[in-house]
C-alpha cells in the first residue's frame, strides 16, 4: 500500500478518476481517518453531479473562444474588468464542465474567495455526525448519566460555559457527548436520540467575532446542518430530519445554549 500525505487536491483527482490505482487503498483509509475531508469529498461529489446535470445540454458543445480568452487572461484588462465576478465564474464553469468537473472547485477558489467560516464549521459538524451518530457502542465518551461531569469537562476543554440543551419536548433524549478537534481549536459534540433511533447532534466550538447563521448540506442525501456564529462561539445542529423539523429542534437547542452561555 502506498503511504503518503494526502490533501484536498487528491480528493479532486479521485473524483475525476485520476488518482493512481495503487494509491486508492491508502487514500480511502485517509478519508476514513479524516471525517472533515470525507464530508468534503461527499460534498464535491454531489456538487459535481449537480453541475453535470445543470450543463447536460452543453457538455458536448465547443467552448466559445471569447470565454476561453476571459478565463485565461487573453481579454484586454479594461474589457475584463468591466465584467462582474459572476461572469468570470460562469465562464470558468463552462470551461471546466467541458474538460472535467473536479478541477472546477479548485478553479473557483482561485477566482473568488475561500470557503467562509460557517461552511467550514458546518462541514466539520456534519463529518463528526456522520462518523459518531452511526456508532452503537462508542458514539460518546461521557454518557448522559454523568451529565454534570459532561458539561463541566466539555466547558473547560472548549473554553465556553456549555449547558446541554433539554430537547425532550422535541422528542429527543441526550445520549452523551465527546470532545473533538475543530481546526486549530476544540469542539464539544452532544448526541441526542428519539424513540425511533433517529439521532441529531449539537456541535459547539469557540469561534471568531464573526456573526452568521444559515443552513448547509454537504451531500444531496446526507444530513443537514443549521448553524450560528455569534458572540465568540459557533453552534451547529446536524441531523437527517425534515428541514422544518430540524429547524424547530435547532431553534430550541440554540436558545438554551445561548441562555447557558449568558448565565
Amino acid at each position: 500500500m502506498i503511504r503518503r500525505d494526502f490533501s484536498e487536491r487528491d480528493i479532486h483527482m479521485a473524483i475525476d478518476g485520476e488518482l493512481p490505482a495503487d494509491e486508492r487503498a491508502a487514500y480511502d483509509a485517509w478519508l476514513d481517518a479524516n471525517p472533515e475531508m470525507k464530508a468534503r469529498s461527499a460534498r464535491f461529489t454531489a456538487d459535481r453531479t449537480a453541475l453535470r446535470a445543470a450543463f447536460a445540454g452543453v457538455l458536448d458543445e465547443p467552448v466559445p473562444v471569447r470565454l476561453r480568452k476571459v478565463v485565461f487572461g487573453e481579454t484586454p484588462v479594461k474589457a475584463a474588468a468591466s465584467r462582474s465576478r459572476w461572469w468570470l465564474a460562469a465562464a470558468a464553469a463552462v470551461l471546466v464542465v467541458a474538460g472535467g468537473l473536479g478541477g472546477y472547485f479548485a478553479g473557483i477558489d482561485r477566482i473568488g474567495q475561500e470557503n467562509p467560516a460557517e461552511d467550514r464549521l458546518a462541514e466539520q459538524a456534519i463529518a463528526a455526525h456522520v462518523v459518531f451518530a452511526a456508532e452503537k457502542r462508542h458514539a460518546v465518551e461521557v454518557p448522559a448519566t454523568d451529565k454534570d461531569h459532561l458539561q463541566t469537562w466539555l466547558s473547560n476543554r472548549v473554553g465556553l460555559k456549555l449547558v446541554a440543551p433539554d430537547l425532550t419536548a422535541n422528542g429527543f433524549q441526550l445520549i452523551g457527548g465527546r470532545l473533538l478537534p475543530a481546526g486549530e481549536s476544540k469542539a464539544a459534540m452532544l448526541l441526542y436520540e428519539d424513540d425511533k433511533g433517529e439521532r441529531i447532534s449539537l456541535f459547539v466550538t469557540a469561534q471568531s467575532a464573526q456573526n452568521a447563521k444559515g443552513t448547509y448540506a454537504s451531500a444531496q442525501d446526507g444530513p443537514q446542518a443549521v448553524y450560528w456564529l455569534d458572540k465568540g462561539y459557533g453552534c451547529v445542529v446536524v441531523g437527517s430530519l425534515p428541514s422544518e423539523q430540524l429547524a424547530v429542534v435547532a431553534k430550541s437547542a440554540y436558545g438554551q445554549l445561548l441562555a447557558g452561555l449568558a448565565s
